[in-house]
């Protein structure tokens, strides 16, 4: 299964660019091991029916985007302090060239969205001597 042909999950539509921003402190490691590419983003509060992880550009490009919701306010609370970040959020990462997007898995605990790219074999252009005459 590829969790980026549709999005990884059953999710909100994507934000359009321009009603979309960076999540205030979506903080991102990116891992590069022998074998893959390793990508954790927090999103603390965030669920993951709300998160989209999609591949554009030929896949070139991973983006996670989603919506963390404003929470449901009863009759006669009053707010005293916001400042969580609610709102559409969106993040591309340009993927190196020797990212496999197929067999490419993601999964989402206690917050944190850890998505793993395979590599894939580059090949190397092969350098030859020439001989030298005179």
């Amino acid at each position: 299964m590829d969790p980026f042909a549709q999005g990884l999950w059953d999710s909100a539509s994507a934000a359009p660019p321009s009603a979309a921003a960076e999540l205030p402190g979506m903080q991102v490691d990116w891992k590069e091991t022998g074998e893959t590419h390793i990508i954790k983003a927090d999103l603390p509060g965030v669920r993951r029916e709300e998160v989209k992880v999609e591949l554009e550009a030929g896949g070139r490009v991973l983006q996670i985007s989603g919506e963390r919701r404003r929470e449901v306010q009863e009759t006669g609370d009053t707010w005293r302090q916001v400042e969580r970040s609610r709102g559409r959020f969106m993040r591309r990462l340009p993927l190196p060239e020797n990212a496999k997007v197929e067999g490419v898995k993601a999964s989402m605990e206690h917050g944190v969205l850890t998505v793993v790219v395979p590599k894939a074999e580059v090949n190397q252009p092969r350098l030859e001597s020439a001989q030298m005459s005179g």
